[in-house]
This record gives structure tokens, sequence and C-alpha cells, in this order.
């Protein structure tokens, strides 16, 4: 085993002894023998099962038959999602054959920050997470079901999903994803378009004939994004089955696998011989294996988030320096875009999952000692499926890489670096991905340019005054300013000034999450700006330093004199009403940190620790 990795896994054990041993202590008094709906009275059961057919109904009499919970996000507006409007018919029948049951517990809300981007409906997206983990939990407390079957794709819905199924952490789950849409335009010739749009070289027409071009048809967009590494990670954690993330919507294997899985939770239950409970199952181990995977792979800088509060929802404390040493250890084996110009799809066609993870295993990079809900042992992921004669098979992934300049090896690394850095200095701590950056961008020394938008950005980029060398703070973007929106809308005219050749950095107490690319992004700053943190205290003018090399972030003035700066006040009010912002000013006034989690659920030590 690599020892950064063993360290850092054995010093959030001992950091999480307390709190993981009062949560294995709840989920043991929760795990009483036998189905749970055998403690209903006959009122309550006569509810329970009051829609289902005869035979249904006397399996769930019987209390020797299984009774899986459905939890899905569909909705058919938005392309990840439309695909499991069938799933749920698809499943019942699996569970049905092999002699169990299966009832659809409930729906959660599933937003997309690709079409809210830069819009007021954005400031919902992060809080949504905790929502939707609340609506699985509503949906699975009916103390109805055996195990579980989660249905999500995006990007705070995994999260939000694993969130409620910890919390249920005595039942079985297992996480059922729906694939990504086939392969558009090439995302260099979308970013371009974008560029051109942003120079007012084309017009909107043109635009909106290349996105459509790009996100074309249902399933995940393409990119690697959260979207596709939330799938990445459930895996590397072993929720998913093998080889399942990345196959296409619509397809013969698609819905195998998805049959497959329901018929995998059942024999997970109490009442089979395999009982797993997800709170078994997901221990300090599994949670650096899905942190090492996001690395190797360059992907999303929500997770350094989202998986603070998926570890917290288990008993467990990870915090950034647990990231960062990680990405010290980890090689970044893949190019997928923003991190490259392949898509998830070349991806999958290169060796997928399967050689990704049969890589990292040989290298001593991921533990292989974990469960699974395929068994025990990661290295069951190092096979990929496929239908034979109608049949669903694993074999092994291939000798080596089809496309080595989409998926590499541990050998020959696009980079030794897990590209993640956290920055910290005299305005607080901050993630910068570095995955994407064009060597020489690492380092920026600049005069800052302050706004409290992104709109003010916008405009200042449109009337000029940007076209210099200078590092945009867009700040009183964090959790309890505004809900923490992605700043996407940035990218282009930041690019723009890049390929002019200045020299340009942001910096910011918002996200800009998986899709950050080309421009150096110091995000997540933390404290941040309402909450009194020092990029409160920034003025224009001020040289900033951004040094993703030695993970500094210094605002480079007198000490006396930045520390005796009062901190900039902005009307925030308009951020907390339209689109349905006013019923979310109190669940947004208890977010944690971003190094916190970003959380509303678990907001103190104490609550964590019982």
């Amino acid at each position: 085993m690599n020892p950064a990795i063993q360290r850092v896994t054995d010093r959030i054990i001992a950091r999480s002894s307390k709190s993981r041993a009062i949560y294995l202590a709840r989920i043991d008094e929760a795990g009483q023998s036998g189905p749970h709906r055998g403690v209903l009275s006959c009122g309550n059961l006569a509810h329970g099962f009051a829609a289902c057919n005869k035979q249904d109904k006397a399996d769930l009499r019987s209390l020797s038959k299984a009774n899986i919970g459905i939890v899905s996000s569909y909705n058919d507006m938005l392309s990840a999602h439309q695909p499991y409007e069938h799933y749920p018919a698809l499943i019942k029948q699996a569970v049905n054959e092999v002699g169990s049951v299966a009832q659809f517990a409930g729906g959660v809300p599933a937003m997309c920050d690709g079409v809210t981007q830069g819009q007021p409906g954005m400031e919902l997206s992060l809080l949504s997470r905790d929502i939707i983990a609340m609506s699985a939990a509503v949906g699975l407390s009916h103390n109805m079901f055996d195990g579980g079957l989660m249905l999500g794709i995006c990007d705070k819905i995994v999260p939000g999903l694993l969130m409620a199924a910890l919390s249920f952490g005595h039942l079985p789950f297992v996480f059922v994803p729906a694939g990504p849409m086939p392969s558009g335009i090439p995302n260099k010739e979308k970013a371009r378009v974008r560029q051109l749009f942003a120079e007012g070289k084309v017009g909107k027409e043109e635009l909106l004939e290349a996105e459509s071009a790009s996100y074309h048809s249902a399933g995940t967009c393409t990119f690697y994004g959260t979207a596709n590494s939330n799938q990445l990670v459930v895996e590397m954690m072993g929720l998913h089955l093998p080889g399942s993330s990345f196959v296409n919507p619509g397809s013969a294997l698609r819905d195998e696998l998805t049959k497959a899985a329901a018929r995998q939770v059942t024999r997970l239950t109490q009442l089979g011989n395999d009982y797993l409970p997800i709170g078994k199952l997901v221990d300090a181990k599994t949670l650096v294996n899905g942190i090492v995977g996001l690395l190797a792979t360059g992907g999303s800088t929500n997770h350094t988030m989202h998986l603070v509060a998926v570890a917290r929802s288990a008993g467990y404390i990870i915090n950034w320096d647990d990231f960062a040493e990680l990405s010290a250890a980890t090689p970044l084996l893949t190019r997928i875009y923003p991190n490259g110009q392949a898509d998830i799809n070349h991806f999958q066609h290169a060796g997928g999952m399967a050689l990704l993870i049969r890589e990292l295993l040989d290298a001593g990079l991921l533990h292989e000692d974990v469960q699974t809900i395929a068994g025990p042992g990661l290295r069951r992921y190092t096979q990929q499926p496929l239908l034979k004669d109608g049949k669903l098979h694993w074999v092994d992934a291939p000798a080596q890489s089809l496309d080595p300049e989409v998926l590499t090896t541990v050998a020959r690394p696009f980079k030794t670096h897990g590209g993640l850095e956290v920055l910290s200095g005299n305005m607080g701590r901050a993630i910068l991905k570095t995955s994407a950056l064009r060597d020489g961008t690492e380092v920026i020394k600049a005069p800052a340019v302050v706004f409290n938008s992104q709109h003010e950005l916008d405009a200042a980029f449109k009337a000029g005054t940007l076209d210099k060398d200078c590092i945009v703070v867009v700040r009183f973007q964090g959790p309890k300013a505004c809900g923490m929106p992605e700043l996407h809308k940035l990218t282009p005219p930041l690019g723009v000034l890049q390929d002019k050749g200045y020299k340009v950095a942001l910096v910011t107490d918002g996200r800009m999450s998986g899709a950050s690319g080309k421009v150096p992004a110091a995000i997540h700053v933390t404290p941040e700006a309402v909450d009194g943190g020092a990029i409160g205290r920034i003025k224009t003018g001020d040289m900033i330093l951004v040094d993703g090399n030695s993970g500094k972030l210094e605002v480079l003035v007198d000490a006396t004199e930045f520390n005796a700066r009062a901190q900039a006040q902005v009307d925030l009010s308009h951020n907390f009403y339209g689109m349905g912002r006013e019923m979310f000013g109190a669940m947004r006034a208890q977010l944690s940190g971003a190094e916190q989690g970003a959380c509303s659920l678990f907001v103190t030590e104490d609550h964590l620790h019982g």
C-alpha cells in the first residue's frame, strides 16, 4: 500500500474514532433482526401495502420476502434523469422474479446547474443536496423496507442520496446509474464558440446551435463535471455494479445492469445470506478509495465539500488536508474535458473504470480489502460487463489502454500530482484545480480587481476594463451569502483574457466545480466574506499571489494595514427572494463553511458526536 495513502487513512480512522463508534452503535440499534415492517401495527402495515397486487400483499404479510424501496430523481426535463422513467417497472419485475417485492418509496428533486447557470435558481443548487437527503429520508421513513435502490446522477443528487442512505445505515443500498448521452460535437468546438460569443464575434443563434449539438439527447452530459465524477466516485466506493457507470441509456446492456442491480440488493438484506448494510460497507478505506479515484481523474472540486458531508453521515471526519496529501500521492491518469479534449464516452472506450481501477490497485493506490455490493474486495471491479447471448457477463479489463491519450498508466501519468491543491495564507483556505491548467499558469501574481457579483465582472469585461494582468476577486458568493452558486459564466470571458496573453486568475468564495478549466481559480475561499473572511477586506489594486506549486494564497499588503481594514458591506437582500429563494433563508443561515461540507444537516461537532 502506498504509505501516504495508508497514512491518511489511518489519520482519518484515529480522528473519527469517537464519532464512528457512535454511528455504528446507532445503526446496530436500528438493525433489529427480521423485516422492520414486522414491528408495524396491522393498521400501519395495511396502509403500507394497500395499493399492492394480491401476490405482493401476501409476500409482504409473510415477512419472509424482502421489500426494496426505490428512490428516484426522475424528471423528464433533465436529460440525465429522463431515462429513469422506465426503471421502476424494470426493477419491480426483476425483484419479483427472485421472489421479493419492490415499492416506489419516493422521488427527490433534481435540478440542473447547466440550466440555472448564471440565473437566480442556481442559488438553490448547493442547498438542494441537503433537501434531497431529507426528501429521501422521508420516503424511507415508513419502515417498510429491507433495502433500497438509489436512482440518481447529477451534481447534488448523488451526494444527497448517499447521505440519506447512510442515515439508514442498517439497510443495504445499491446505486443505479443511467449513463451518459452519446458524444455530440467535440468539446474543443463547443468551448471555441462560447469564447467567440463572449467576444461578440458570433450571435446567440450560433451559440444555441453549438450548445444544442453538444447537449442533444437523453443521458448525462459527456464532459467530466460533477455528474460523471459522482458516478466514478460511487463505483470506486463499491456502490455500483462493476463497470456500470458509463453505459449509455437505452441500450440492452444498460437494462440488464439495472435488473442485475435490483436482484443484487435483495441478496444483501437481512433475509439473505450476505447481509451488508451500507453503514458497514462505507468505511475509511472506502472513502479514501473514492477520493483517490476523483484525484486520479481530475474530477469535480464539488467533492471537496460533498465527500466531507458524506463522510460525516457515516461518522467520519475528513478535511482538505486529507485531500491535499492524497492528491500529492496520486498520479493523474485521464484526460477528459475540461482536463483534455476527450469526453466520458472516450474514456469508457479506452478501458473505462475496470482498467483505471486495475492500474490504481496494482500500484497500491487503492485499498483492495473493502466490502462492495458485488462482494468482498475491490479487485472485482477490474472487470467490465457485456452481453453474450442475451446474458450478462463480466470480463477482465483490456490488457492496456485502447487510447493512451485519454487513459494512461501509473508508470506514464499525465501528471504526477492528482490535480487538486489546497491553498492557504492570509486570505484563508481555498481549493485550486490544477489538472486542467496550462504549463506556466500554476503561479499568478497580479493586482486584484474586486467584484461583489458575477454580473459586475461580466459588465467590466464587456467594457474592456479587464484587458490587463489581474486577479479577479468575486466575493459574497459563499454558502451563507447566497447559497454558493457555480460561476461558470465567468469561464469564457476569463478564457478570452488569457488567450489575449494576459496573466489572469480567479479568487472567489463561490464555486466553479467540475468544469473548472484552463484559468487558475482559487475557489471555495473560507471563511467566506459574509462570515468575516479576509476576502471581504481586499481592495482593487492589492497585489495577490495564487501559487499552485507552493500552496499559497496571499494578499501582499502590510499585515497591520490589512487587518485594520473594515469588512466590506454588501446588500444581499436581492439574493433572498425570487425563484423560491425566500423559502430557504433559515437553511442558508445554517450552512457550515466549505471545508466542513457546506452542510445544514451536521452543523456542529457536538451534533456529530451525539
